[in-house]
């Protein structure tokens, strides 16, 4: 006990110091722990630092916890979630992630009515770097003199280490954006035998590896738990390489034969919408005849969005395993036609991705929402979610809450648990209309861990940071 008050002590003299500027520079994996560090004390009552885990290397998985209820899922708060740096060498999602989590601190402080609606309405996590070990490989590579000998931007430090003590050079490992159960061949299986649509079950052989994809990284596997534990309603993964946005499903529904075939999932028309709410609120991702596209695909004048498959299919994504092994809604961002580039470049990359960032994340509360009661009113969590038409179900979180995004319009939804249903119309719209239902009594059930605290206890988060931020001051 004397320990803790000790931190708390010391901690509310480091918060008197710490600076609010953000520095548009890049941040290496000691760098990105001081400033996360230094922001959870500079916000302490809304901010705190946890890890899911380490990589290869050892590197912490760090996320920042953002919401006025730190620690816990709030009974009717949806959950929502940035990943950065999947692939090592794509390097501005990471950077706009940090600066993200540093404006929001700010703004909240000076009293920002949106950000603080915001902060209190959603509980919020962002991870900067799911790919510390070849973020830290890309940083420190030098190009080879010869442009022919390897395209260096392309490649290097893309994927995480083997996790089984060979060498690494950087254009071999894993991908971590192919390394994820491929579920879609199983879906696609369903949608013929009226299997299931929603949480599927992970394939045995993926955790040894199979013709798809290598076993899975040490960086998979701590995400995927991530995924699974918390009650995620939305989220985006930041890559680079384009600038667009990118929705399910990745894989064609006729891959190999035409692996560009458009292949809509269930909730195309929400994914559209999710997607062009980012896109059309971007700087430069959809303004169709003024950005020079990347390459031939001038995606700008698509309203700077596209369907995964129809782009190119690619299997064991992130985006799609969300979207059938959990309730979360994913979609990929590509933030830049050159996947590093130079520092100076940082603020404008922020200044064009800032209100998109905000816009997307106030999606979480659109669609309907509500809770699912016995008739003791306590809540029954693992409730199915159904909505006529949709081929996709989401379910309840452990307070029997749940979020069903769609686009406005009015719907019948069925709720069941345990042999009880119940039907109703419900109005979805852009701020999420209220459709509770109530089931028979059923037996109790055990708590549903859907919405775990953190990894990290916020006594330990405090350590880190003030550790962090002493080990600042000392370097030379």
């Amino acid at each position: 006990m004397a320990f803790t008050s000790v931190l708390t002590v010391v901690g509310l003299l480091f918060v008197a110091v710490v600076t609010a500027n953000i520095d548009y520079v890049y941040h290496n994996y000691t760098e990105l722990t001081r400033v996360l560090g230094e922001t959870a004390l500079q916000c302490p009552g809304i901010m705190q630092v946890y890890t899911v885990g380490t990589s290869v290397q050892g590197r912490e998985l760090w996320v920042m916890e953002i919401s006025d209820n730190l620690g816990d899922h709030e009974p009717g708060e949806p959950e929502f979630k940035y990943v950065g740096n999947m692939h090592g060498n794509e390097v501005v999602g990471r950077e706009i992630l940090v600066y993200l989590i540093q404006y929001i601190c700010q703004q909240y402080q000076a009293g920002d009515s949106r950000i603080r609606s915001l902060v209190h309405e959603t509980r919020i996590h962002i991870m900067p770097s799911m790919n510390p070990d070849g973020f830290e490989y890309a940083e420190a590579y030098t190009p080879p003199t010869n442009p022919n000998e390897t395209d260096w931007t392309y490649l290097a430090g893309r994927y995480s280490f083997f996790d089984n003590g060979e060498r690494y050079d950087g254009f071999n490992g894993t991908d971590l954006n192919r390394n994820f159960p491929e579920l879609n061949t199983l879906v696609y299986r369903y949608e013929n035998t009226s299997g299931p649509n929603h949480h599927l079950s992970v394939p045995d052989d993926f955790w040894t590896g199979n013709t798809v994809s290598l076993a899975p990284a040490p960086e998979t596997k701590l995400v995927m738990d991530w995924i699974l534990r918390y009650p995620f309603v939305l989220s985006a993964n930041l890559h680079g390489g384009e600038v667009l946005a990118n929705y399910p499903y990745d894989l064609s529904r006729t891959y190999p034969n035409n692996p560009t075939a458009y292949t809509r999932c269930p909730d195309d028309e929400v994914f559209r919408e999710l997607s062009k709410a980012y896109s059309l609120a971007h700087g430069t991702m959809a303004k169709c005849g003024v950005t020079q596209p990347c390459y031939t695909d001038d995606f700008a004048c698509q309203d700077g969005i596209t369907n995964g498959a129809a782009w190119y299919s690619t299997t064991g994504c992130m985006q799609d395993f969300n979207y059938l092994a959990s309730n979360c809604f994913e979609i990929t961002l590509e933030l830049s036609c050159n996947k590093f580039p130079p520092e100076a470049e940082l603020v404008q990359f922020w200044e064009d991705n800032r209100e998109a960032l905000l816009q997307y994340m106030e999606k979480v509360h659109s669609g309907i929402k509500g809770f699912v009661r016995d008739t003791n009113n306590n809540g029954i969590a693992d409730a199915v979610i159904s909505v006529r038409g949709i081929n996709h179900d989401v379910t309840t979180a452990r307070d029997g809450d749940y979020w069903r995004l769609l686009v406005p319009g009015t719907y019948r939804v069925t709720a069941s648990w345990g042999g009880w249903t119940q039907e109703k119309t419900c109005t979805a719209a852009n701020r999420a209309g209220v459709c509770d239902f109530v089931l028979g009594a059923p037996p109790t059930q055990p708590p549903s861990t859907s919405a775990a605290s953190p990894a990290m206890p916020l006594m330990w988060s405090s350590v880190l940071a003030i550790a962090a931020l002493v080990f600042s001051w000392l370097r030379p």
